[in-house]
């Protein structure tokens, strides 16, 4: 048989298997893939009975007459020639990983890293402290991998990864986005002292992420890990829940790691016509990272490290922002100056945003703090603190509607609602509160969106400063800057008008050069109807008492706002 489907014997840890499963598998009860039988001929017939075991669609690759193993080959070399070594350390076991003896098992989750979206039974199995300690990890990005104790569960850790969403026309992010999930597993093992590691298939169902596709990946990326890392790993445990998988993994497993010759050269006509890198991930050819000497200069100092790896180490940045597709360009990339000039750079921004700080404090607008951020610093700032809230309860900050979503503007643009003075009135935690903002406005700051500000009956004085208005926007991102429409600010006073201007010259003058005033509820109405908005009380009240009421009637119970005749 090519695997484990129950142990053969167990150790219980109650001392006989319950009904949950509740026993430890041990590697030694599992066989190698370079022990197990192989077999190659034309029968199909199935194991124990299993009408899925005669089905064609799980034909055995291997399962080829002589002959036509015979020229399979075509003169072609193997692109996985036969290793023992790495063989040996390879096995296939059906069962639920939270049973295996082994250093780590891992566990498919979603982003926030949630019990919920776990791998089915981890949690149970783990006992209540695993949860607990998620919550504490910031969340996890896609493609990534964290690592927490295992608690109740016979391994000694568990690494957990975020695997993709699947579209067909997203096919090649997904593809190397799946691959970095399983090697940054595989890279945490060997970060934490650790040597043995029993995968699932991560994450694939759940994300419509189809499962023989997804099982090439797996298999593929883990060859070439341990072509790299064979030494620092003992084990890698593929572990299957259905026969489905089971018989995937039976039918690709020959074809990344024969066992002999004959396996080898009928892969070589079996195996998908790309295979990946040397990492097992999918390069895009124009997307290759080179760094080239600049036209009649001297050749720039070299960077074999970085001219070696892949762009697709990259890749997730790239996918989660196109405004960085300029900063990996290749004639960018060609263009990468000495680390000292870079260094001498840095220090003349600092200087030179120093040099306007106490200015800027004069006119009573606060500490502007240090230089502008690059995009791709103000992308991982952004990226800890969106993971950051997402693993957050924030329910008394969104009680205080101070930020909540609208309906859309006489564009179609969706607009989020800010209200100053609840602001003024209810917020003490303004670290709690951007980490809210954050976490509201990542749906609207994909795509083009609004803001309304109803500056009704807010304090002349504007809190918090620039400073943390800078910080704000730094942390939103580029996606903010580039898709926000239009700010419509309600009763601006004139101290606030003055603060916009400063924010158009210190802070950015591209965001908020897009802010529109209306003194009157009716003019704000031309650009948000308004059954689109749901406004406080107090904002009739205060228009009412501002303009005198000229020009408009209060419906007190609806509270529509209609033009006086």
């Amino acid at each position: 048989m090519m695997y484990q489907a129950v142990p053969t014997a167990t150790t219980s840890r109650g001392g006989t298997p319950t009904e949950s499963a509740d026993y430890v598998v041990t590697l030694d009860q599992i066989p190698r893939w370079s022990d197990v039988e192989q077999r190659v001929s034309s029968s199909l017939e199935g194991e124990e009975g299993d009408p899925a075991h005669s089905n064609p669609r799980y034909a055995n690759p291997l399962a080829s007459s002589s002959s036509e193993a015979g020229g399979s080959g075509n003169g072609m070399v193997s692109k996985f020639p036969v290793d023992h070594e790495i063989n040996s350390k390879i096995y296939l076991w059906r069962g639920e990983p939270w049973n295996l003896e082994v250093d780590a098992v891992v566990n498919s989750t979603n982003e926030n890293l949630d019990e919920a979206h776990s791998s089915p039974g981890l949690h149970a199995a783990a006992g209540p402290g695993l949860a607990e300690q998620c919550a504490t990890l910031g969340g996890c990005r896609t493609g990534m991998a964290k690592v927490t104790n295992a608690y109740d569960l016979p391994a000694r850790r568990v690494i957990h990864t975020v695997g993709p969403k699947y579209a067909v026309k997203y096919h090649t992010a997904a593809e190397n986005a799946l691959s970095h999930c399983y090697r940054s597993c595989l890279e945490l093992l060997i970060d934490n002292g650790l040597q043995s590691i029993a995968m699932d298939c991560i994450y694939t169902e759940a994300k419509n992420y189809p499962r023989e596709p997804a099982a090439h990946v797996a298999i593929r990326t883990v060859r070439r890990f341990l072509e790299k890392q064979k030494d620092k790993i003992s084990a890698v445990v593929f572990c299957t829940t259905t026969t489905s998988d089971t018989e995937i993994y039976k039918r690709l497993l020959p074809l990344y790691f024969p066992r002999d010759e004959h396996e080898e050269e009928v892969a070589i006509s079996k195996l998908p016509a790309d295979v990946g890198d040397e990492n097992g991930e999918t390069v895009i050819d124009e997307r290759k990272i080179r760094i080239q000497a600049l036209p009649n200069k001297p050749p720039v100092r070299s960077f074999p490290a970085l001219v070696e790896r892949s762009a697709t180490d990259l890749a997730l940045v790239r996918r989660n922002s196109n405004h960085l597709d300029s900063y990996l360009d290749p004639a960018f990339m060609s263009l990468i100056k000495d680390p000292d000039e870079r260094r001498k750079e840095q220090w003349e921004k600092t200087a030179q945003a120093q040099s306007g700080f106490n200015f800027v404090k004069l006119l009573g607008f606060g500490d502007l703090g240090g230089p502008p951020l690059s995009a791709a610093e103000e992308y991982s700032l952004h990226s800890r603190y969106l993971a950051k809230a997402n693993s957050l309860n924030l329910s008394e900050i969104a009680e205080m509607k101070i930020v909540y979503r609208g309906g859309v503007d006489t564009e179609g643009h969706p607009v989020m609602v800010v209200v100053g003075a609840h602001f003024l009135l209810r917020c003490l935690d303004l670290e709690r509160f951007v980490l809210y903002v954050i976490k509201e406005f990542e749906p609207l700051i994909q795509k083009p969106y609004s803001i309304v500000y109803f500056h009704s009956a807010a304090s002349l004085q504007v809190q918090p400063d620039l400073g943390w208005m800078k910080r704000l926007q730094q942390i939103l991102g580029r996606k903010h800057q580039r898709n926000l429409q239009a700010i419509y600010v309600l009763h601006p006073t004139f101290h606030l008008k003055a603060t916009i201007v400063a924010m158009q010259l210190f802070v950015d003058n591209v965001v908020w050069k897009k802010v529109v005033y209306a003194d009157r509820l009716l003019q704000l109405f031309k650009y948000v109807p308004r059954e689109q908005l749901t406004i406080p009380d107090f904002v009739f009240q205060h228009d009412l008492e501002v303009n005198g009421g000229k020009g408009l009637i209060v419906d007190p119970r609806t509270k529509y706002v209609y033009q006086r005749p």
